[in-house]
C-alpha cells in the first residue's frame, strides 16, 4: 500500500486552497455557493464514474503508487480526491477568468 498518488493529490488541493484564499476566487468569495457547486460537481462526476464502471468502460488501474483502497467496485479512494481537485481547479480558474474579464471591462 502506497500513499504517493494520494499525497500528491492532497498537496495539489492545498495549493488550490492557498490560491483561493490569496485571490478570493471561490470559497473565499462566497463559501455557501462554493460548497454547493463543489459538492454538485463531485456528485456529478462520481455518478459519471459509476456509470462508466457499470457499463464496463472504466477500470481501476493497478499501480504501486495507490493505496489499493476502493470506495466502490473499480473506484479507488484516490478518485474522490481527484474529482475534488478537478472541480476546485475548474472553479478557481473560472473565478480568476471572471476577475480578469471584469477588470478589463472596467478599464
Amino acid at each position: 500500500m502506497s500513499f504517493v498518488y494520494l499525497g500528491a493529490l492532497l498537496i495539489a488541493l492545498v495549493g488550490m486552497v492557498a490560491l483561493d484564499r490569496r485571490f478570493r476566487l471561490f470559497f473565499w468569495r462566497d463559501a455557501r455557493r462554493a460548497a454547493i457547486v463543489l459538492v454538485a460537481g463531485i456528485v456529478f462526476f462520481a455518478a459519471w464514474d459509476l456509470a462508466g464502471v457499470g457499463l464496463g468502460i472504466f477500470f481501476r488501474g493497478e499501480t504501486s503508487f495507490m493505496t489499493g483502497l476502493q470506495v466502490a467496485r473499480e473506484v479507488p479512494l484516490e478518485e474522490l480526491f481527484f474529482l475534488t481537485l478537478l472541480c476546485y481547479l475548474t472553479m478557481n480558474a473560472f473565478g480568476a477568468a471572471s476577475r480578469i474579464l471584469d477588470s478589463r471591462r472596467a478599464a
